[in-house]
């Protein structure tokens, strides 16, 4: 059984692996101040909640953004499974060539959900994934990645128009009743939930016309359940494709 783990700027998504099936999967706030114990401890529950024997975990995978966290998961994991986890970071085999300017700057987790998503699809793709920022990969029908876009995540462009302005309130981010509020919280529900919905359609759509191609777009990540109902140019939802990405990329170094 695979143990596999992406730290992200907001959360953590960990999952377990028994072949390529995912058997349990888990989401946590992201806390740059807590502990290898107490990660360690966190993990350790999760598995025996799920009845998952730690001893029958055969290799552990991570994908980190968090550079302060990388040392502390990788005392978690050894401390608490034994298990001493392979990271995604230059060097690694990923099965994908990355035909950017400069591979080494770009987000494991991108590569790692580009990955993921050509090992499912296996044709020219754009891969939308809505975390901390969202961000747009394209991979071409060779199965090579090819770059992006990144723009402020939807929560970010929340919290800053909370912090930055005296009146308006903060808002949770959900589908207001129409395009036009008919109060404060409701006008800024619209921006959010309309305003990304158009940000996504028109980014996929100027790719499209730039690459001159039809690729299968793909929507991932915390906000994707709900955009991916209102946005017309996303044609997939998998929540769990950096996940399966990570899976693939430990056969690949263990073969």
């Amino acid at each position: 059984m695979l143990l596999a783990i992406d730290i992200g700027n907001t959360n953590i998504a960990a999952g377990v692996f028994k072949g390529a099936e995912l058997t349990g999967h888990w989401r946590l706030s992201t806390a740059k101040e807590r502990t290898p114990d107490e990660y360690g401890i966190t993990l350790s529950s999760l598995l025996q909640n799920r009845a998952i024997p730690k001893d029958k975990l055969t290799g552990a995978i991570v994908s980190c953004v968090v550079p302060p966290l990388k040392e502390v998961f990788s005392r978690a994991i050894n401390g608490y499974t034994g298990i001493k986890p392979v990271f995604v970071e230059p060097g690694i085999k990923t099965g994908m060539p990355i035909l950017t300017d400069n591979p080494k700057e770009v987000g494991a987790d991108r590569i790692v959900g580009a990955v993921g998503a050509y090992s499912i699809w296996k044709c020219e793709l754009i891969v939308v994934d809505f975390g901390t920022a969202i961000t747009f990969d394209y991979v071409t029908a060779a199965g090579e990645y090819a770059g992006g876009v990144i723009a402020p995540g939807i929560r970010i462009s929340a919290d800053a128009l909370f912090e930055k302005t005296a009146l308006l309130k903060r808002v949770d981010f959900s589908k207001p009743s129409g395009v036009v509020g008919r109060n404060t919280a409701d006008s800024i529900r619209a921006g959010l939930f309309y305003g990304y919905i158009a940000l996504v359609d028109g980014v996929v759509e100027r790719i499209k016309k730039e690459t001159a191609g039809k690729p299968k777009v793909v929507a991932t990540g915390g906000y994707s359940p709900i955009i991916a109902k209102e946005a017309k140019t996303i044609d997939a939802l998998d929540e769990f494709l950096v996940l399966k990405g990570l899976r693939k990329i430990y056969e690949v170094n263990t073969r």
